[in-house]
């Protein structure tokens, strides 16, 4: 077999595409062995048989959910409908002979974009972790309120424990039992949050005797989305302290573990494991066990001065919306960035040697015709 060699040294296997010579199960194994989301949008640039492969068997969803699970919650996606309207939906007769083979393919097309991109919207913040942000956007409301507005949930929103020499904070009610929980709800700045961390200061009283600090025993989060979309009037103002703060209102599809709290005056930190996807823009924080009494009514309360939700918002040409049988994936292309047109084209000589080393990384290669694949991809490194 004639083999050619590029301007860079690269040897290559002469006028043989090795999808057609596997064929399509054991070339979408070839395929599936590729982890880098940047080597499997190489992969579909190659060649119209290697973008028809990673479209048809859907190798984009399966790699965005491969590394992030929680993204099965999407039922399906949908395109805004004014860029949907404004797109042309049919394909050259190259790609489709009829009408209804046109649509599924221009799908394909449309649901290989979507997961590239929002693959690369979730990894781009692990690499730069100095990219993580305040995500809160505005309050919905707390479980309950001692004084409003005085001693309301939108005080959290202000760093530290005083403002002009007042001071700064939420309180719950009293409660004779201290198993009695308390919560606050968050809206978030995007449908789609990657939230990495939460940072809480309880508060304390200086002007109260021994200057006690009203924290709780444990803080736990949840993130959901809701089933209804916030109005503006459903967000705490400071006459109106909120109403959609009962669990029904919302699907949780995330539940933290239940971090400790120290009784201490300082921005506390509960970092996740790993960063979460908050899918529906909203976070629910819970306070698990009263530990401090006020001295004039002998109650138990939780005051907490200042609240953070760390993270990174994904792009704004995708969202999430709620739909009867689950989450929708939203897609608004027209709010992508324009690209630079005269930026240089990526190469892909190399793409067979990634190839190679993720096959042998993952021990899939061991089943294929080792000699055919030597053939086909260039010698093995």
């Amino acid at each position: 077999m004639d083999m050619v060699v590029d301007e860079e040294g690269h040897a290559a296997t002469a006028g043989v595409d090795f999808v057609e010579r596997l064929g399509p199960d054991a070339s979408a194994t070839v395929f599936a062995a590729l982890r880098d989301p940047a080597d499997l949008a190489r992969a579909a640039a190659v060649s119209r048989s290697w973008r028809t492969l990673v479209m048809a068997v859907h190798l984009s969803k399966i790699q965005c959910l491969r590394l992030f699970p929680e993204v099965s919650i999407f039922t399906r996606i949908e395109q805004s409908a004014t860029s949907s309207s404004s797109s042309n939906n049919g394909v050259n007769e190259e790609d489709a002979g009829s009408t209804a083979t046109a649509t599924a393919w221009e799908n394909h097309k449309r649901e290989q974009r979507v997961y590239m991109r929002l693959v690369h919207a979730l990894l781009s913040p692990l690499l730069s972790p100095h990219t993580w942000q305040g995500c809160i956007a505005a309050c919905i409301g707390a479980s309950s309120t001692d004084n409003f507005p005085e001693e309301g949930i939108q005080n959290t929103l202000v760093p530290g424990d005083h403002v002009n020499d007042m001071e700064s904070y939420w309180s719950s009610g009293g409660q004779e039992d201290p198993g009695v929980p308390e919560f606050l709800v968050y809206k978030l700045c995007s449908d789609l949050c990657f939230i990495d961390e939460i940072r809480i200061q309880p508060f304390r009283a200086y002007e109260q005797p021994d200057h006690p600090i009203y924290s709780a025993r444990y803080v736990r989060v949840k993130f959901g989305c809701p089933k209804l979309p916030l109005r503006l009037e459903d967000l705490v103002s400071e006459d109106h302290e909120g109403q959609l703060t009962a669990d029904d209102n919302y699907m949780w599809m995330y539940t933290s573990s239940e971090f400790p709290m120290l009784q201490e005056n300082v921005l506390q930190s509960f970092k996740f494991p790993r960063p979460v996807l908050c899918i529906g823009g909203v976070v629910k924080v819970e306070f698990l066990g009263r530990i401090q009494k006020q001295v004039y009514d002998d109650l138990y309360y939780i005051c907490m001065a200042h609240v953070q939700v760390l993270g990174t918002p994904l792009p704004q040409e995708l969202g999430a919306a709620p739909c009867e049988d689950g989450i929708v994936l939203k897609y608004f292309p027209e709010h992508e960035p324009s690209r630079d047109s005269g930026c240089n084209r990526p190469k892909w000589h190399d793409i067979e040697a990634r190839i190679w080393r993720a096959l042998k990384a993952t021990g899939q290669g061991i089943g294929f015709n080792q000699e055919l694949l030597s053939r086909l991809l260039g010698p093995s490194l």
